[in-house]
């Protein structure tokens, strides 16, 4: 494990402090030692304004396609458009970003997915009403988002000590739970009061906020004296070559893949909600349940205090993935609709774990030439994960019945997370 780069820079982290000892209720309160430097906690407190900002664009664009076409066909086609761009572009995003001033790929991508907010505001507000260009602005804007994710994440480690890496990632996957509770919300109370439009206006102005606050942080070139070279295929290549290399790495993603592909059962809500719990109001079932998981992601990062001290990390993860199929399982069996919420939100504390420890394995034992690249994989991995679930669920959902799909995608994903941990030794045994 190499993770010198993260913890020697005077000019970003600088020496770790002790940690003090936390007695009482702060044992279990957020770990925000990050927050003490200045550079990481300005990347944090865009994040603040972006998560919410950016759901508010991910609620317009939908509801704008189905008011012009009344289809929700298109906008399924719309979210695939928008998938293939930034899947493309997060791979060499990756590889761009372990290559050049991360700070400055920041500064560029930012700009340019505030530009097509601003774009997308201009086709909204002059009645265009084309989804053609409602859907070459989303995939304009998924590309500018993949290239932008791998160098912001890889940026982490320079910033913040090694040993307060699940912190931080604990920090930031709050916050962005957090958007996607308080967006969707915010953009419903938004839209009858001041239109459609203004939500890509508030995205963009938003997104202003994320390039001031980029701008303010150090320039973060790659370490050491290393020969220029292009992002291409090649160094894309050489970054699935060096997971296949590194076990620990591998069986991080394979740890994700394993929970999202089997046990997120997202497509299957609107069945759920009209014949399971229908009798509570659809609608209402509908919001409750895409509001559990992040719910509970949200209360498992406000106390994540004892969590983000932990040092063996891959018993973190193989611990919360177990946990989340559990509790996936025991949402399938709920008949009513109060408990299979409080189990969604059990999965969403789990997944909260899993992000953090994941991240953490990702940052810290990956050398730093090589972050940008993992990241890439990452993004494409949690991006593309629970929308290979969606057709999963939703076929198992259709032949099987819904319940039942739901409640075996969570014991598949016991069965196999413990058949890895008990066949790869390297995952148990990683520790920091």
């Amino acid at each position: 494990m190499d993770t010198s780069e993260s913890s020697t820079e005077p000019d970003t982290a600088g020496p770790a402090a002790p940690a003090l000892p936390r007695r009482g209720w702060r044992r279990w309160a957020m770990d925000t030692r990050p927050l003490r430097i200045p550079a990481y906690r300005r990347l944090w407190s865009s994040t603040i304004v972006t998560a919410v900002g950016s759901q508010l664009t991910a609620v317009a664009v939908p509801k704008q396609i189905y008011d012009i076409t009344h289809s929700s066909a298109w906008v399924g086609y719309a979210s695939l458009a928008g998938l293939v761009p930034m899947v493309v572009f997060a791979l060499w995003g990756g590889a761009i970003a372990d290559t050049v001033d991360r700070r400055k790929l920041m500064l560029v991508t930012n700009t340019g997915i505030a530009v097509t907010s601003l774009l997308f505001w201009v086709q909204a507000v002059t009645g265009l009403d084309s989804v053609v260009a409602l859907v070459l602005l989303l995939a304009v804007q998924q590309a500018f988002f993949g290239l932008n994710s791998p160098a912001r994440t890889a940026s982490i480690a320079r910033l913040v000590p090694a040993e307060e890496l699940p912190a931080a990632n604990a920090l930031g996957s709050t916050v962005w739970q957090t958007g996607l509770v308080a967006g969707p919300l915010l953009a419903g109370v938004l839209i009858p009061v001041i239109g459609l439009p203004e939500l890509y206006l508030i995205d963009a102005l938003a997104l202003c906020i994320t390039v001031w606050a980029v701008f303010r942080l150090p320039a973060l070139p790659p370490l050491g004296e290393r020969p220029a070279r292009r992002a291409g295929v090649r160094e894309i290549a050489d970054g699935f070559r060096y997971i296949s290399g590194h076990k620990v790495l591998l069986l991080s993603f394979l740890a994700d893949i394993v929970a999202m592909v089997l046990g997120m059962p997202r497509a299957l809500f609107p069945q759920l909600a009209s014949q399971t719990y229908g009798s509570y109001g659809e609608g209402l079932a509908l919001g409750v349940l895409f509001a559990g998981i992040p719910v509970g992601a949200v209360l498992g990062g406000l106390f994540s205090g004892v969590f983000s001290r932990a040092r063996r990390h891959g018993w973190m993860v193989i611990g919360a993935v177990v946990g989340w199929g559990v509790a996936i399982a025991g949402f399938g069996l709920s008949g009513n609709l109060w408990p299979a919420v409080v189990f969604l939100a059990a999965a969403g504390v789990a997944d909260m774990v899993s992000m953090v420890f994941r991240g953490a394995i990702l940052l810290s034992a990956a050398t730093d030439e090589m972050r940008g690249r993992m990241q890439g994989v990452f993004t494409v991995v949690v991006a593309g994960g629970p929308r290979l679930a969606d057709v999963l669920h939703g076929t198992a959902g259709s032949a099987f019945g819904a319940r039942a799909a739901v409640a075996g995608g969570g014991a598949l994903v016991v069965a196999v997370m413990l058949t890895l941990a008990a066949t790869c030794p390297a995952l148990r045994r990683y520790r920091v």
